[in-house]
């Protein structure tokens, strides 16, 4: 068996991978160029995915008849074509659940930047400029009793609310389907539809797959209905926010700040959101931890493994 690993993963991974098969690593951490994919999954039976790498049926075609699975090292897997994937026969893996609690920590930790501008403060101190304690010094918002909106309550969904409700604030969220009721009870939380959680929300909060559906689901229009004191988060995919709009708002002051772990053309940010002091930008770190990564890239290797083995997947895509 052949084994591809598109980018670098750690040994302990790497070494899972190896009982199932020959492994080859593309040692560079920058995704392969759409070419030079194609090229390198020939002959391949299991391939190993990060979010950059680009899998439709065009890749599975180069690597041949005898691919059986893709394992993609992320929760999300709008990067591949399930479906084509699917119709030739190949297995479709993610790695959810390892990554939940390192992203929720993100998602909280970018919460409080933005609100308490504690980036426009930490390049005001880096700068030298003088400065001096007083009671109108960049005064942010605090979160007690203010609404966290939730668009998308899965597991990190819900793993933002519980240390938004240490933090004492109330829990709002919308989604294509409702909660069960023993989630809705252990967070207090109300289900409103989108228009309403938009109005309300205090901190809007993105925890939603990036489809066709969501694709821009927070555009001109959906900014235009938020607070103008509202701080909006995001840490699912770039693209679920329109980058130009939501730079816009924030230059005219149509919402307070935006917290960002995700672009929509990642690695380039939008220009507007680079010049903006009430836009924390930071690059796609929700799930950088040591601990967390090497759980993914072990959960992917699993999956690999136990589809070339016969055992099948450990967390497979439905097509």
């Amino acid at each position: 068996m052949r084994i591809v690993v598109t980018r670098n993963v750690p040994e302990a991974a790497q070494e899972l991978l190896r009982g199932a098969g020959q492994v080859h690593v593309c040692e560079r951490d920058q995704a392969l160029e759409p070419g030079e994919l194609r090229e390198v999954v020939a002959g391949a039976d299991g391939l190993v995915t990060m979010l950059g790498d680009r899998v439709d049926g065009a890749v599975a075609d180069a690597a041949g008849p005898q691919l059986k699975v893709v394992a993609n090292v992320a929760v999300g897997y709008d990067n591949l074509d399930v479906p084509a994937l699917a119709a030739r026969g190949v297995t479709v893996t993610n790695t959810p659940g390892v990554l939940t609690d390192a992203t929720a920590d993100l998602a909280f930790g970018l919460l409080l930047m933005a609100t308490r501008r504690l980036g426009e403060g930490e390049r005001l101190i880096r700068s030298g400029q003088p400065w001096f304690f007083h009671l109108g010094f960049m005064l942010g918002t605090g979160l007690q009793g203010k609404t966290l909106g939730i668009i998308g309550l899965g597991e990190i969904g819900q793993a933002v609310a519980r240390r938004a409700r240490a933090f004492g604030m109330r829990i709002a969220y919308a989604g294509r389907r409702r909660a069960a009721a023993d989630v809705e009870a252990e967070l207090d939380a109300r289900y409103l539809t989108r228009e309403e959680l938009l109005r309300e929300a205090d901190v809007l909060s993105l925890h939603c797959p990036l489809t066709e559906q969501t694709r821009h689901l927070i555009d001109a229009a959906a900014l235009a209905t938020m607070k103008p004191s509202a701080v909006l988060v995001n840490t699912s995919r770039g693209p679920v926010v329109d980058e130009a709009a939501l730079a816009e708002a924030l230059r005219e002051g149509r919402i307070a700040a935006a917290g960002l772990d995700v672009f929509e053309q990642e690695p380039a940010v939008h220009p507007g959101l680079l010049e903006s002091e009430n836009a924390v930008l930071i690059p796609h770190l929700g799930s950088a931890t040591v601990e967390t990564r090497t759980a993914m890239a072990e959960l992917a290797a699993r999956n690999v493994v136990g589809v070339l083995t016969g055992n099948g997947p450990v967390t497979p895509v439905e097509a």
